[in-house]
């Protein structure tokens, strides 16, 4: 509380002197009121959690190289990655906005696809379209459906709240990490012109997939020959002199 303190030493004054005045403040109970408002916003304010990335990792399944030899070529698909230039820059599609970029894949072991015609196809980042899978995306689905169609019963019962949300999380890893369900392994391949964007792309495509078995590496020669074969086939440019 402020107060107005006229000073009075006593004594005689002089006709026509001006009075002196102190001016005392007391700010205790503006301290108590600002240490009240500060518990009360820290009580009440909900903190804010951070958005990231989920990223479905790979899963440490121990797996026999007999095993690998045996049965995986029906499970195995093979991504290469490329990203398209105009000069030194990612080319942009005039009508989405977005950068170019292109997959060319393979299904099986790639030393046993020469015997076949066509082994390599191409596809794109689409995404969704009408609520369809389009482009990798369907390719993708296709190939883990068994998980996908568990999956989708967990969301609508998460959305219907039949389950939290924290049990969701905890069936969908393990839905995708059934043993007892057909899934792929997928293996990944930036090539020298991809661009972050473009892996970010396929890695966002094996979350949303639900795809646990995957791995990230970089083209060999056995790629190059099939790329060389899709070339002369189909008359395009894969492998040109690296841009980035």
């Amino acid at each position: 509380m402020a107060q107005i303190e006229q000073s009075d030493k006593g004594g005689k004054k002089k006709k026509g002197a001006q009075k002196k005045m102190q001016i005392h403040v007391d700010f205790t109970p503006m301290v108590d009121m600002n240490m009240l408002l500060i518990t009360f916003f820290m009580l009440c304010t909900t903190m804010i959690k951070s958005q990231t990335l989920q990223i479905a990792l790979p899963t440490n399944e121990e797996v026999k190289k007999e095993q690998m030899s045996q049965a995986k070529a029906s499970e195995a698909i093979t991504l290469i990655l490329d990203t398209e230039y105009e000069g030194n820059k990612p080319k942009v599609d005039a009508e989405t906005g977005k950068t170019v970029h292109h997959i060319y894949y393979y299904e099986g072991i790639a030393d046993t696809l020469f015997q076949t015609a066509n082994y390599l196809r191409h596809e794109q980042f689409i995404g969704n379209q009408n609520r369809e899978p389009q482009g990798i995306r369907r390719i993708l689905r296709k190939k883990n459906e068994e998980v996908m169609v568990q999956y989708d019963l967990l969301k609508t019962r998460w959305k219907n709240k039949e389950i939290t949300k924290e049990e969701f999380d905890k069936l969908a890893k393990e839905n995708a990490a059934d043993s007892m369900k057909t899934r792929p392994v997928v293996v990944i391949k930036p090539g020298p012109n991809t661009t972050y964007e473009g892996l970010i792309n396929a890695l966002d495509e094996m979350q949303i997939n639900q795809i646990s078995r995957y791995s990230i590496e970089l083209p060999n020669r056995v790629d190059t020959l099939l790329l060389r074969h899709y070339e002369q086939v189909n008359g395009v440019q894969i492998i040109r002199p690296t841009v980035r």
